[in-house]
């Protein structure tokens, strides 16, 4: 799984308008899934039908068969929540920013990457609204008219999480939709089967490629971009206030907005990484997918990882230069204590082992980048996990200190969420292309005048 040393364009040379589309579209329209396709969908639907039972049986018994106590109150919910959350990440700032910047590599990256952030962010809800207890009333956070006059308490950080949350989801359904229609449209003029050119016609809302259709595309695209953009910082900035607004030591930081949207966009690109690396080996989309778009990637999680090491030497120097005995016991605590093991291993995945990508021949082996977004994936779950538990388990006071031991239905719970994540995106990658077809053919004949989506 090496690669030569190259340039590295957007699109490898020799693809014309026509090979570019079919070789695209044939993913989804004439090749057979391949065994690994089945495989992993067999994997995430398992996961699916074990997040199914354990949702029941929590429905059933209530949050008691979580792990959480006192003074641990919020345990894996809470940590999957926020990492869910921050894999969501990559997929906007790929589609929105980059797109604002005039940055073509992300064309061939695009596409996965907001589907990923959707699925990503549908796995997060489920996490607060479990929490919750009764997650049948979830909708009492809601600003509905109510006639009791029970209202959401809006000075409550978890009530900005909803809004925040359900906003980012929202407009990057838009977003990953309106620049889906132009290959909606290919993908109903090229397919046999009746029904799917039905389906595939609907979506495409009538799309013939005239010019008034392209001119309200750009128009529309370029302002979900531009709402886009601003939100993928706010969102991890509010989720990061759940902890900020806290009097606790080592959640009462102004560091934590701009320190968690770095771990969110850090965790988003690793597991873009992880996920497109083999995807582009098992349906040899490497013409379309290049080195250009590989090393590009790397360059961005080393940069926001180095950005989280600073966050966590930052807390450190605060933690010692403060003249809070609690902040230093606690950083004493998370170094030295019951959980130091999970503090160092995560400084071992998310500092030390992505330095690796400062150099070339590192980013320029798959397999080297595959195992290092891997590792980071894995090191800022520990982060979010050493941030919750290591805050909570020791009180102010000793008689409130305790310990955390998740339980077989938390372990579930975050299992299933990754199969049905695994599961909605092959789903995905099935029936929709994962590569945008319109914005690729701009690259591989950009002379050409754009067709009718044909």
């Amino acid at each position: 799984m090496t690669e030569t040393r190259e340039a590295a364009p957007v699109v490898a040379p020799g693809h014309d308008y026509a090979s570019a589309t079919a070789a695209i579209s044939d993913v989804v329209l004439r090749r057979k899934p391949p065994r690994a396709w089945f495989v992993t969908f067999g994997l995430g639907f398992l996961g699916v039908l074990v997040l199914f039972y354990t949702m029941g049986v929590l429905v059933l018994k209530g949050v008691g068969i979580w792990g959480v106590n006192i003074p641990v109150g919020w345990g894996f919910d809470i940590i999957n929540f926020v990492w869910w959350i921050g894999i969501g990440h990559a997929g906007t700032l790929i589609s929105a920013i980059l797109l604002l910047l005039r940055q073509e590599w992300r064309t061939s990256i695009n596409r996965f990457a907001e589907a990923m952030t959707l699925f990503a962010v549908a796995c997060a809800a489920m996490f607060p609204i479990f929490h919750l207890g009764r997650p049948w009333v979830f909708y009492w956070m809601l600003p509905y008219p109510s006639s009791t006059g029970m209202w959401p308490q809006f000075r409550s950080p978890l009530i900005w999480d909803v809004f925040a949350v359900s906003t980012y989801f929202t407009v990057s359904l838009l977003f990953w939709y309106v620049g889906l229609v132009p290959d909606l449209a290919t993908m109903r003029d090229r397919v046999k089967n009746k029904l799917a050119k039905v389906l595939y016609g609907i979506g495409a809302l009538g799309w013939r490629g005239a010019a008034s259709h392209w001119e309200r595309y750009e128009t529309a695209y370029l302002l979900l971009a531009g709402l886009s953009t601003p939100l993928v910082v706010s969102v991890h900035s509010v989720v990061s206030l759940d902890f900020a607004v806290a009097q606790l030591p080592g959640w009462h930081s102004t560091m934590f907005p701009p320190y968690f949207v770095a771990g969110a966009i850090y965790s988003g690109f690793a597991m873009v990484l992880t996920l497109l690396i083999p995807l582009r080996k098992l349906y040899g989309m490497g013409d379309f997918i290049t080195m250009r778009h590989m090393d590009n990637m790397a360059k961005v999680m080393l940069a926001t990882g180095l950005i989280v090491a600073y966050g966590y030497g930052l807390e450190a120097f605060t933690a010692w230069y403060s003249p809070s005995d609690f902040e230093q016991t606690l950083q004493r605590t998370r170094m030295h204590g019951p959980y130091a093991p999970f503090y160092w291993s995560l400084i071992l995945c998310n500092v030390l082992v992505p330095q690796l990508l400062w150099f070339r021949r590192f980013r320029s082996r798959l397999a080297v980048l595959w195992v290092i977004s891997l590792v980071v994936n894995v090191g800022m779950w520990l982060e979010r996990f050493v941030i919750v538990v290591t805050s909570l388990h020791r009180d102010f006071l000793p008689s409130s200190w305790g310990m955390y031991t998740p339980t077989i239905f938390d372990i579930s719970f975050l299992l299933g969420t990754i199969g049905l994540f695994l599961a909605c995106l092959f789903l995905f990658i099935r029936v929709l292309p994962m590569i945008s077809i319109f914005e690729v053919r701009t690259l591989v004949s950009p002379n050409k005048e754009r067709g009718k989506g044909t």
